[in-house]
């Protein structure tokens, strides 16, 4: 038996803005994945240690409510603070064309806007577990 990716799923700052990682939670779970969601108004270090203490292949962001660069870089902050940069991440939300070139420059594997295919998120999220460190 396959090993499930595991993914942690969680909106970082304040935003309130939940239809789409629930939506989200529940088609990862349909695609056989292990999904923790840690819920929403968090604070970048919180995901990042628990991204290590949950031992996870991926981490899903959802961001809504501006500032995508500025937070990845801090979950990545605190991702290589704790020895663990090579944990991929995906985002999703409303994201500028501008945010998506920096975002994709930072080493960021997905970045998915409102509407976008399930099947698509799904993939993306496999092929980033499945990635070395380091690739993207």
């Amino acid at each position: 038996m396959e090993r499930k990716i595991r993914i942690i799923l969680a909106k970082p700052g304040l935003d309130g803005h939940l239809r789409g990682i629930n939506v989200l939670s529940h088609a990862l779970r349909d695609a056989g994945m292990e999904v923790i969601y840690l819920g929403v108004d968090l604070d970048p270090r919180e995901i990042g240690r628990a991204a290590v203490d949950e031992g996870v292949d991926v981490i899903g962001l959802s961001i809504h409510a501006g500032g995508p660069v500025t937070l990845v870089g801090r979950v990545q902050e605190a991702l290589r603070d704790l020895g663990a940069e090579d944990i991929p991440i995906v985002v999703g939300g409303i994201i500028s064309k501008k945010e998506r070139q920096t975002l994709k420059e930072m080493g960021v594997r997905g970045i998915f806007g409102p509407g976008s295919d399930i099947s698509g998120i799904v993939k993306a999220i496999r092929d980033s577990a499945a990635l070395p460190a380091g690739t993207s």
